[in-house]
């Protein structure tokens, strides 16, 4: 990803993504333009023949194939047919099909189509436990869906258990490499990832604790306006801990002192809709953990990247030392 943000890189996802748009119906008088990019990309595309613009995802190649992403929009598809979540609707070409594609450097570019949802990503600070009581609300929703839902012949996520995590076959890199990483450090970090293990295999992975979660339900992929919250980017849903939906939502905010505050509104708005027994909540702590040494790890691969630079390089990999020895005291 080292020309993740070279003009050339960037002009040439911005023509695919214009030349597939017209498969959605838009006008030759469309114009297309970037809102972010991470590891997808994604655009907005203005037609004057139509009310509202549409949301355009170019997908990274390498991590999830056409049947993975095609079971991310059949699963939203659900989740929208039953009124689970307001999130924004998948859009289908004008032949049916739930995604486009174009070449760009020898390699295929998978491109989703969405309604625009209008909000803005709440503030991060301790004013957001109201806010995450309504997410405990959603989550148990989500939740509770995974598990009465019969999924499409063929569906396909990745799993997010301990050794795809921070084991031996991590999806998001190595928390070894973790930038700046003192030997000190590392031994902390391998006590840490051992006594994780230990508390993960006696919790368990039956279906009561583990199944199709969003994954990452942090404040960038959150909507908020008046009363709704919505929630977008499912690109990591997979099968997981449905407690760690809680971990990823306070994803670079992990060390902040208000996060015990966040847990117990989320608790309590997940009581509110559906059982969380005391156990599964006393689990938090692990899966904050869990989800910040993945995070260190992902830094360090995408160190070219705002997110990764707004949360310090190195500095978040310190910060994760300092926390795991603080989690090691307290476990």
């Amino acid at each position: 990803m080292a020309s993740l943000y070279d003009d050339s890189f960037l002009t040439a996802l911005h023509r695919g993504a214009q030349s597939v748009a017209p498969q959605w119906g838009v006008s030759p008088q469309t114009t297309v333009r970037l809102l972010t990019i991470s590891e997808n990309a994604t655009f907005r595309a203005d037609d004057p023949a139509r009310d509202a613009p549409l949301i355009l995802r170019v997908h990274r190649p390498g991590y999830h194939d056409r049947t993975e992403i095609e079971s991310e929009l059949a699963w939203i598809e659900a989740l929208r047919a039953d009124g689970v979540v307001a999130t924004p609707e998948p859009l289908r070409t004008a032949q049916g099909a739930r995604l486009a594609a174009f070449d760009h450097d020898g390699a295929q570019r998978h491109v989703a189509a969405f309604a625009f949802m209008s909000g803005r990503e709440p503030d991060a600070g301790a004013g957001l436990a109201a806010g995450f009581g309504r997410l405990g609300e959603i989550s148990a929703r989500l939740h509770g869906h995974a598990r009465r839902w019969t999924p499409p012949p063929g569906f396909a996520r990745k799993t997010w258990d301990f050794e795809t995590t921070i084991g031996a076959a991590p999806h998001w890199g190595d928390w070894r490499a973790s930038l700046g990483l003192r030997p000190e450090g590392a031994a902390i970090l391998e006590r840490c990832a051992a006594g994780l293990r230990d508390r993960l295999d006696a919790y368990g992975a039956g279906r009561e604790r583990f199944g199709l979660i969003h994954a990452d339900l942090r404040l960038a992929n959150l909507l908020a306006e008046d009363d709704r919250l919505g929630v977008i980017d499912f690109d990591d849903c997979g099968f997981g801990w449905f407690v760690y939906d809680f971990a990823a939502a306070v994803s670079f905010l992990e060390h902040e002192p208000w996060i015990p505050d966040l847990a117990a509104a989320w608790v309590e708005g997940y009581r509110r809709t559906a059982p969380l027994s005391d156990e599964d909540a006393a689990m938090i702590p692990a899966f904050v953990m869990l989800r910040r040494m993945m995070l260190t790890a992902w830094i360090a691969s995408h160190a070219e990247t705002p997110t990764a630079q707004d949360a310090g390089l190195s500095a978040y990999t310190e910060g994760t030392v300092t926390l795991a020895e603080r989690y090691l005291t307290a476990a």
